[in-house]
């Protein structure tokens, strides 16, 4: 058990008048600060960006910055968190291009509210789409401060020096980076206009270096966030209610856990219940209901029960706002969807994150904030977005949002907004309510039971289709809500405060890149987008008057739903790509030629042309990225119980192209995918082995999905608590794909090192279900409109 190093803390004083530091970094009043430095031997010279130039991230404090330059080492300060995805590594690659410095030796400090400017989270593959360019700008900024002082110390022009590896050169002469950072100290602001190496000139973007983190955790000395200790530290177990919208706690057996050794206390705040002790395992059996105290609860209103959700779904009574998203210009007139040839339904069920380990967190509350910093509550958490947890944990608190400090530490990686989050407000709750330190540990049932799911959706799909194609294609989804993030500084957002009391944000007028992503399509053919918002709690007001306020005491009618990874993507684009090929085979037309001709502009599709390359955006580039299935889906097999199937997605409409071909085998219902080929076109490709990872993981967690992945619940409760029912673990399982059902993948990566990056983590994923939805009726014949595709919907479908 250790206590993790306070990466590179400088105090206020030390970071602005620091000695031999070049700093690059965005922080208010800092001109001042500058000017005060001028005139100093060793004053600070640092490199702000203009802060018009990012409005919508909030002021960081005055300690936070992009990249600190000393006479030891460089260090990143990365607003994008390392979540198992290999982000720390493109993003280091990145700025070490710009820096001619060497990745290895670069540092690096994730979120950390007190000491990182705040790039809005890590999620929604925009650590590399939006996160980058930001980073690779204050590089470029340091890089031409560094050249500056090293021609001024070889007395030339800069266009005759050198960089590599950390050095200067001119003729036979060299300095390194760190004595021209010893022989002054400078701030400025990070420059957008500062000369960027050129994609022709890389030699460490595009090349696959080695995942910078993961010596640590293959040798066991990593250390995550379990491994933080805090001295005085207590653990703690969160004892919630049975069902939902259960209330009116009464605490009994209490002298059972005070004889429990190690047991200190039981806290509460409304019905919020947490159990003290000196280790985790005393919290643990104190909290149990076998062996230490017991809450006796009432119950209140049922939830929807999950047997009628997709009809419940659709129910008006359930509903609060419709919904168009058409993509903007797009204008078809409303006849052009009357008489449908063909409707049909799809589904698909809640979603858990599935994460390895359970969420954990450390929190520290004092009773008066640290003179030096302000800080009154440090919290250390593997949250995706530090800045809208501290803001969240803040307002729980009643503490200034500058007064709680979050510190992220990473932790079993997910995507999507999991229980890190509440499991961080957990913690700093009991540590308020404790007036000690706190280590919230959740237990396998608390993450299954409790984390923000992702909702279970419904379509109604109608289109036409003649020998021609596709002329007309509507979809109209059911969405509950997606995003019940951390957000706005409302306490609600967090779990720890609803049972408090606190109401959640009001539900969103529009789920668009929520719920609603990859809704619309991307065809050329004339297409329509609709969606009904549905509440997942009771709100005030009707469903006539679109009323989205939550109503006090708050009752949830389904369970609590955030994001999970792609969001609606998957469900979205599952019900897209399914009846895109319910279409074209009720015409005898074929799957994938209808998808390339369907991408190109109007007229521009000639029957076994070869798709160029193509050099921007647009139409053509996604007709290649679907072109390159050409040879596997020519190769298809068509043998009794075995079939292909193919999918297309651009991701959010704007980003990212992924097509994905899979090969199944179907044998007595069970669904085995046999092959996956995806080609994938997300711009500049930074590391392609992290491409490919992160490619892989979209199609196994597709697959997992697709054939296993369903939380079940009751009239109150969530029920599939565990990874696999067992003697000791009664009831539904939360199946997932094992190692022996992985099957043969080949991803075919097209890099355009002058395009923007477009990101990986998620384009690919939504293309899964579709594609396997296409070859499981390739194979059989029969089309599994809902998700999971288990054996017995498949023999039933």
């Amino acid at each position: 058990m250790t206590t993790p190093p306070d990466h590179a803390a400088p105090t206020r004083r030390s970071f602005l008048t620091g000695l031999g530091v070049v700093a690059v970094g965005f922080a208010v009043g800092l001109p001042e600060v500058s000017a005060e430095a001028a005139g100093k031997p060793d004053s600070l010279l640092r490199i702000v960006r203009d802060p018009a130039a990012l409005p919508a991230i909030p002021t960081p404090p005055p300690t936070a910055s992009w990249l600190v330059l000393d006479e030891d080492d460089i260090t990143l300060y990365s607003g994008r968190v390392e979540l198992g995805t290999g982000v720390r590594t493109a993003l280091s690659q990145i700025v070490c291009e710009e820096l001619r410095y060497p990745v290895a030796e670069l540092k690096y400090v994730q979120s950390d509210t007190y000491l990182v400017i705040s790039q809005a989270g890590t999620y929604g593959s925009k650590s590399l789409q939006v996160g980058a360019p930001e980073l690779r700008a204050a590089a470029a900024t340091a890089y031409r401060e560094l050249l500056r002082l090293a021609a001024l110390e070889f007395k030339v022009d800069a266009a005759q020096v050198e960089a590599r590896d950390g050095k200067f050169y001119y003729r036979n002469r060299s300095v390194e980076y760190s004595k021209l950072i010893k022989k002054t100290s400078s701030v400025l602001y990070t420059d957008s206009a500062a000369p960027l190496v050129a994609p022709a000139q890389y030699k460490v973007v595009g090349k696959n270096v080695q995942r910078l983190e993961l010596p640590g955790k293959l040798d066991a000395t990593f250390k995550y966030l379990a491994d933080v200790t805090v001295p005085g530290m207590l653990h703690a177990r969160v004892v919630r209610p049975p069902g939902r919208n259960a209330t009116n706690p009464v605490i009994t057996n209490l002298d059972r856990a005070r004889a429990i050794p190690g047991f200190v206390d039981v806290v509460r705040d409304g019905r919020f219940i947490g159990v003290l002790a000196t280790g985790q395992w005393a919290a643990a059996r104190a909290a149990s209901p076998t062996t230490g105290i017991t809450v006796a609860w009432t119950n209140g209103p049922d939830l929807i029960p999950q047997a009628t959700l997709p009809d419940a779904l659709r129910d008006p009574a359930n509903a609060y706002a419709p919904n168009t998203f058409d993509p903007p210009g797009q204008t078809v007139a409303a006849t052009a969807f009357d008489s449908p040839t063909l409707q049909a339904k799809y589904f698909t069920p809640f979603y858990g994150h599935g994460m390895m380990g359970a969420p954990a967190a450390v929190a520290d509350v004092r009773t008066a904030p640290d003179p030096a910093t302000g800080i009154q509550a440090t919290v250390w958490s593997s949250s995706q977005n530090v800045t809208d947890t501290q803001a969240v944990i803040a307002s729980m608190l009643g503490l200034p949002t500058a007064a709680v400090r979050l510190r992220y530490e990473e932790s079993s990686g997910c995507y999507g907004h999991s229980g890190s989050d509440d499991c961080a407000a957990d913690a700093a709750l009991l540590s308020k309510l404790a007036g000690k330190p706190v280590r919230v540990q959740w237990s396998r049932q608390d993450d299954f039971g409790w984390e923000p799911l992702s909702p279970a959706q419904a379509h109604d799909m109608a289109g036409k289709a003649t020998s021609a194609g596709i002329q007309a294609f509507d979809h109209l989804a059911y969405l509950p809500t997606a995003n019940s993030r951390p957000r706005g500084g409302n306490a609600g957002t967090a779990l720890a405060a609803t049972l408090q009391g606190a109401l959640p944000a009001n539900l969103p007028n529009s789920s668009f890149n929520q719920a609603g992503r990859n809704l619309p399509v991307t065809y050329t053919f004339a297409k329509r987008s609709r969606a009904t918002l549905v509440k997942s709690f009771v709100s005030t007001g009707n469903a006539a008057d679109g009323s989205a306020i939550p109503a006090s005491p708050l009752t949830y009618r389904l369970p609590r739903s955030s994001a999970v990874r792609s969001l609606g993507g998957f469900s979205n684009s599952f019900a897209n790509e399914s009846f895109f090929d319910e279409l074209v085979l009720s015409r005898g037309l074929d799957p994938l030629e209808e998808r390339i001709k369907s991408l190109q502009p109007p007229g521009a599709y000639r029957a076994g042309a070869a798709i160029p390359f193509g050099a921007t955006d647009g139409p053509s580039r996604a007709a290649y990225v679907c072109s390159l299935l050409r040879p596997f889906w020519a190769a298809r097999p068509k043998t009794p119980g075995r079939g292909a199937g193919v999918a297309y997605q651009q991701y959010e409409t704007t980003s990212a192209h992924a097509a994905t071909y899979v090969e199944v085998q179907v044998d007595n219902g069970k669904v085995v995918v046999k092959k996956v080929v995806v080609v994938h076109d997300c711009g500049i490709v930074v590391n392609p082995d992290g491409v490919r990872n992160q490619i892989e993981g979209n199609v196994l967690q597709g697959i997992s999905r697709t054939l296993k992945e369903e939380i079940g619940y009751t009239a109150d409760r969530i029920t599939t608590l565990t990874w696999q029912e067992s003697t000791f673990t009664p009831g539904p399982s939360y199946e997932v794909i094992r190692f022996d059902e992985i099957p043969e993948l080949q991803i075919i990566v097209v890099d355009r090192p002058d395009q923007p990056a477009l990101g990986a983590g998620e384009p690919t994923h939504a293309t899964v279900p579709g594609a396997i939805g296409n070859a499981v009726f390739a194979a059989t014949g029969k089309r599994v409109r809902a998700l999971p595709m288990t054996p017995a919907r498949v023999l039933g479908s």
